[in-house]
């Protein structure tokens, strides 16, 4: 049992990175999959796949397909670190949502909507939770 399963999840990927590892598996909750669906949708991860327990949700995990640049086999993730953590929580309003290297990379936000990028927060106006950064 972990006291904070986002920070496990970003550490599994970030040493599923390091150690040049081809496919990572997480335990799932519906945060990870969202965050897992952002990082697809951005090009950060090759694919993923949510396998469902026989015996009960205990048992979901979910499978990343890690990217690499096919000539240089430079990750596509670069750093993942974890902003808002269970002892200091991070809150942005609209108005002052990060800007991860100077909009080259993305923060996942957690808002009213959902689960979404800077950009789109910016877009539609709302602010929330910053969860993590990806560079």
């Amino acid at each position: 049992m972990t006291t904070d399963p986002i920070s496990d999840y970003l550490t599994r990927i970030r040493n599923a990175v390091k150690a040049n590892h081809r496919i990572v598996e997480i335990p799932a909750s519906n945060l990870k999959k969202g965050i897992t669906k952002i990082l697809f949708e951005k090009g950060y991860i090759l694919n993923y796949k949510f396998e469902e327990g026989v015996d009960s949700a205990k048992d979901n995990n979910i499978k990343i397909a890690l990217k690499y640049h096919p000539s240089t086999k430079i990750p596509a993730i670069n750093s993942l670190s974890r902003i808002s953590r269970p002892g200091l929580r991070k809150y942005c309003s609209h108005n002052n949502l990060p800007r991860v290297m100077n909009g080259l990379g993305i923060a996942i936000i957690s808002t009213s909507k959902g689960l979404i990028t800077d950009k789109e927060a910016r877009k539609e106006g709302v602010g929330g939770e910053v969860i993590c950064y990806v560079s």
